[in-house]
């Protein structure tokens, strides 16, 4: 069976332990970068949740992942409001997948 995993700061990701997930806290993006690997080898991983504030430090870290490991990884915006992320992340994947921008991603630059 797969597992759900989320990764961030502590006060952000608690919540999600209620709901099945397991917590992998992380204060600073080099320890996501080194997590990240970890789970890019596990083939039990189904789902990766990542936080917005540590995974715009380190955005290739998430292109990594999705070329080592099949789960699905998305980031999650914080109490702080978005940044869009997630937005910009999945029309860069249909644009290289069609040939185009399609969402408009300047939208939110």
């Amino acid at each position: 069976m797969y597992k759900a995993y989320v990764l961030g700061e502590r006060h952000l990701i608690m919540g999600f332990k209620a709901v099945g997930f397991e917590l992998i806290t992380i204060e600073d993006s080099t320890k996501l970068v080194h997590e990240l690997i970890k789970l890019s080898g596990n083939p039990d991983v189904g789902l990766v949740f990542v936080t917005e504030s540590l995974a715009a430090e380190k955005p290739n870290a998430i292109d990594e992942f999705r070329q080592r490991n099949k789960a699905i990884i998305t980031v999650i915006p914080t109490h702080e409001g978005s940044r869009h992320t997630s937005f910009l992340a999945i029309s860069k994947t249909v644009e290289h997948s069609i040939g185009i921008d399609i969402l408009g991603k300047d939208m939110f630059k």
